[in-house]
């Protein structure tokens, strides 16, 4: 039996179980009210009564059917409205992606000396959505981390809180003590990760630099316009080949697919992509050729006190490039790494700018390297026979225009008396290409506009097309231009510097060089390339590169034969006891040149040139040298012959 109070019109008698079993819960509840009542109000629980208000009723019963309908509104959204994404989310945390490592392509010279390298590095990622949100337990997974990679906390969260990528590069090339400490404790640093990559390794960097160039780390503005087949973890070419032929040289990894239970279990492993290698790289480049340009231009560089240099190497017979060396250079591995951010960035405030390619991006004036194409010029435009004799005193004297009292002295480096076309190439007189340009005493000029059209016609003035990125183009003055720009008329004193490779006329070592093609072969300016080939894995061609004719036959042959003698006389002293390279003539095979003096803004100071082709009667190679702002005359032409005694030596 149990003891509840009898239900109106039962009085006080015990109720059974089962009619306990039939009173309604209101009643309770009414009961309850009642006695509260009573005591309240001090009235027996025998003399009043309370019915449950029937309002109360029906708003509790709306709440619960608000209640369940929103509960219902919202289950329906979620199954309908964003199944997709749900769906896709699920799937996401069932299914994951990791690539599968691929090569980038390495990089061989012309007798198949491999001077690039891969090399597996470990890299260090976080992917700062998955850091923890409260702020101890983030800053105690940072100072953990911080310790086993050795550097501060507040430099950790400075390349986490600077990066706007989505998987942010903590460290790359980890040590193996790092990679050993990270690995036995990445579980317990939510966010990072362990990545392997391969990262480059150039053999001899300094030497190769300027042509090899270095790769960098894809950003997220490259990934978002580049092709799906990158990744956040990619490496680019940033200068150099490794630019110029990215899409060659570039790995394309697989991509392997994981399946996970809710628990985070491996189910399996299915390949949905397979790892592809690069391409490699066959080079016209002679690393020992390129070798021993560095030994003889840094030999002279520190004998004459100077700092920087360029040279180039050409095949006259198809524009391969031989070698390319710009001084001073930088060791490419630095980028490569992960070294000390103080070691690159000393290597991009050095005031000698070692990462400056002055082989194609320098523009210097050219002094007396101008010559041979100015004679070509004039023999084309029938001004003077290669035979006539002009008379050089060791200057020229020019009147005012306009006050014949006041006169301008155009000087000679020396007097070199009666000279025709060859002896005045052999040894560079002034005075006689003074007057074959600007016209002196009856002999007529060729003038600024037709310098300037065969200039051109030379390739100068304009890029070469090489393969290698951020070339420059030179310039060459013209009246016009001086009027436009400097609001000053155009002189013969203009033209008399023009044609001797003065004033304001800048060109690059590399349009010389390719210039001298056409003098060396005859007629034809090739294109100059670095790469002769791309090959696959097993070393089978997969593109061939052949020879671009840029210009041909805009000088007759027989003209280009009379400069090619002067240059050769150049070095004989042949009927020119002042030849300005007679110190080659020692070579093991006959050579031509041409050197060149031009005056700098620093006194005392110029810029030597000097540009040979070898052998004479079937050229090999035309070499350009240009050492920049030094104390002295004639520099380049020993490093030239060492150069090239050596290289005919060796072959």
């Amino acid at each position: 039996m149990f003891g509840f109070r009898s239900p109106k019109g039962l009085g006080n008698r015990k109720i059974s179980r089962s009619e306990a079993q039939d009173i309604e819960p209101q009643e309770i509840f009414l009961d309850s009210l009642a006695k509260k009542e009573e005591i309240k109000l001090g009235i027996s629980e025998k003399k009043i009564e309370v019915l449950l208000s029937q309002r109360k009723i029906k708003i509790f019963g709306f709440l619960a059917f608000l209640i369940i309908f929103f509960l219902f509104g919202k289950a329906f959204y979620f199954q309908v409205f964003k199944y997709k994404d749900f769906f896709a989310k699920a799937q996401e945390n069932k299914f994951i992606s990791r690539y599968i490592e691929s090569a980038r392509g390495i990089i061989y010279d012309s007798k198949g000396e491999q001077i690039v390298f891969n090399k597996t590095s470990f890299d260090l990622y976080l992917d700062p959505k998955k850091l923890p949100k409260e702020a101890g337990e983030k800053e105690n997974i940072l100072k953990k981390v911080s310790d086993i990679i050795n550097i501060t906390v507040q430099d950790l969260e400075k390349t986490i809180n600077v990066s706007k990528e989505l998987f942010v590069l903590i460290k790359e090339n980890l040590d193996h003590q790092s990679l050993v400490l990270l690995d036995t404790k990445i579980n317990e640093l939510p966010g990072f990760d362990i990545e392997r990559n391969s990262s480059r390794d150039y053999k001899d960097g300094k030497i190769f630099s300027h042509v090899i160039g270095y790769t960098g780390k894809i950003n997220a503005d490259e990934l978002k316009n580049s092709s799906t087949d990158y990744s956040y973890f990619d490496f680019l070419g940033r200068e150099g080949l490794e630019k110029t032929y990215e899409k060659y040289l570039r790995r394309i990894p697989g991509k392997i697919q994981i399946e996970r239970d809710a628990r985070g279990n491996i189910i399996s492993k299915n390949v949905i992509l397979l790892p592809d290698s690069g391409g490699s790289l066959v080079l016209w480049l002679d690393a020992n050729l390129q070798r021993k340009i560095v030994e003889e231009l840094e030999k002279i560089l520190e004998k004459v006190k100077g700092k920087k240099a360029a040279a180039v190497a050409i095949n006259p017979k198809n524009g391969a490039v031989l070698a390319l060396v710009s001084l001073p250079n930088y060791d490419n591995n630095i980028f490569t790494r992960g070294s000390d951010a103080k070691e690159i960035k000393n290597i991009l405030q050095d005031s000698l700018h070692p990462l400056f390619n002055r082989v194609i991006s320098g523009e210097y004036a050219t002094g007396s390297i101008i010559k041979p194409l100015t004679a070509s010029a004039a023999l084309q435009e029938n001004i003077i026979s290669p035979e006539k004799n002009i008379f050089c005193p060791g200057k020229i004297t020019i009147p005012h225009r306009y006050n014949p009292e006041i006169v301008y002295d155009f000087n000679d480096w020396r007097e070199h008396g009666a000279v025709d076309m060859r002896k005045a190439i052999a040894e560079s007189c002034n005075v006689y290409f003074y007057t074959i340009g600007g016209g002196y005493k009856g002999q007529k000029g060729l003038g600024p506009s037709n310098i300037k059209k065969y200039l051109e016609l030379f390739g100068w003035n304009s890029k070469t097309g090489i393969d290698l990125p951020n070339e420059n183009e030179g310039f060459i003055p013209s009246p016009e231009w001086k009027k436009e720009n400097k609001n000053e008329n155009w002189w013969d004193g203009d033209t008399y510097n023009l044609a001797i490779g003065q004033g304001d006329i800048k060109i690059t070592p590399l349009e010389v060089a390719s210039s001298f093609q056409a003098i060396a072969n005859k007629g034809i300016i090739y294109k100059p390339q670095i790469v002769k080939k791309i090959v696959d894995n097993d070393k089978k061609d997969i593109k061939i590169f052949e020879p671009v004719v840029l210009k041909s036959n805009f000088i007759d042959e027989k003209n280009l034969q009379v400069v090619r003698e002067g240059m050769r006389k150049g070095v004989t002293g042949e009927d020119a006891p002042h030849a300005s390279s007679i110190l080659l003539n020692s070579l093991p095979v006959k050579a031509a040149a041409k050197t060149g003096t031009a005056q700098t803004s620093t006194p005392e100071h110029y810029n030597n040139w000097i540009t040979v082709f070898a052998p004479y009667d079937n050229p090999e190679i035309v070499l350009t040298i240009l050492l920049e702002n030094v104390p002295t005359q004639a520099a380049a032409i020993p490093p030239a012959k060492n150069i090239l005694e050596w290289y005919f030596g060796e072959k």
